[in-house]
C-alpha cells in the first residue's frame, strides 16, 4: 500500500500542482479582465463626467442668456419709462410758463395755425380766464391786422388752443404737440438721457 499511497500523493500533487496553475492562469486572467474593465469604466466615467459638464454649461448658458434677455427687456422698460416721464415733464413745463411767455408761446401757435385770421381761439377753461383776451390780442397783432376771437367755447385739455373756423378746427394743444415730437425725439432724448 505503500507504493499506492505513493502514486496517489504523486496523483494529488500533481492535480495540486495543476490545479494551481490553472487557478494562477485564471487569476491572471480575471485580473486582466478586471484591468480592461476598470479601463473602460474609467473611460465611461469620464466621458459622463464631460457629457455631464457639458449639460452643465450648456444649461448656465441658456440661463445666461435668458436672464441677459430678461435684463435688457427690463433697462429698455426703464428707459421707455424715463423718456415717457421726459415728455410728461415737457408738457408740464410748457403749460407752467410764466404767465407772458406762455401767452406768447399760445399766441405763436394760432399764428402758425390760421388761415383765414378771423378763426376762434378755443382755450381750457384756466387759459381762457388767465390768458385768453392776452393771447387773442398777441396773435393778432403777429398776423398784423388779424381778427382773431376767443370762443365761449371751452376745451378739455391740458394746455396749448384749438384754432376754430366753422367744422375745421387746427389742434394745436400741448399734448398733440408733445406727442408729435415724441416720435421724432424719443430716439434723441434716449440718447442724452442714457449717454
Amino acid at each position: 500500500m505503500k507504493g499506492t499511497e505513493k502514486i496517489l500523493a504523486h496523483i494529488r500533487a500533481d492535480a495540486k500542482s495543476q490545479a494551481d496553475a490553472v487557478l494562477a492562469k485564471a487569476g491572471e486572467q480575471a485580473e486582466q479582465i478586471r484591468a480592461e474593465f476598470d479601463k473602460q469604466a474609467a473611460q465611461v466615467y469620464a466621458e459622463k463626467v464631460r457629457a455631464g459638464t457639458k449639460a452643465c454649461q450648456d444649461q448656465m448658458d441658456s440661463v445666461q442668456r435668458i436672464a441677459n434677455m430678461e435684463a435688457k427687456k427690463s433697462l429698455l422698460s426703464v428707459k421707455q419709462e424715463m423718456v415717457s416721464r421726459s415728455f410728461e415733464k415737457a408738457q408740464e413745463l410748457l403749460i407752467g410758463l410764466p404767465a407772458e411767455k406762455y401767452t406768447d408761446f399760445l399766441a405763436g401757435l394760432a399764428a402758425r395755425a390760421s388761415v383765414t385770421g378771423d378763426e376762434e381761439i378755443v382755450l381750457n377753461e384756466r387759459d381762457r380766464a388767465a390768458v385768453g383776451a392776452a393771447v387773442v390780442k398777441a396773435t393778432n397783432e403777429k398776423l398784423g391786422g388779424g381778427r382773431l376771437s376767443l370762443s365761449e367755447r371751452v376745451g378739455s385739455f391740458a394746455g396749448g388752443l384749438i384754432l376754430s373756423r366753422g367744422n375745421v378746427e387746427a389742434n394745436c394743444t400741448v399734448e398733440l404737440l408733445v406727442e408729435l415730437c415724441r416720435g421724432e425725439m424719443s430716439a434723441e432724448i434716449a440718447d442724452k438721457l442714457f449717454a
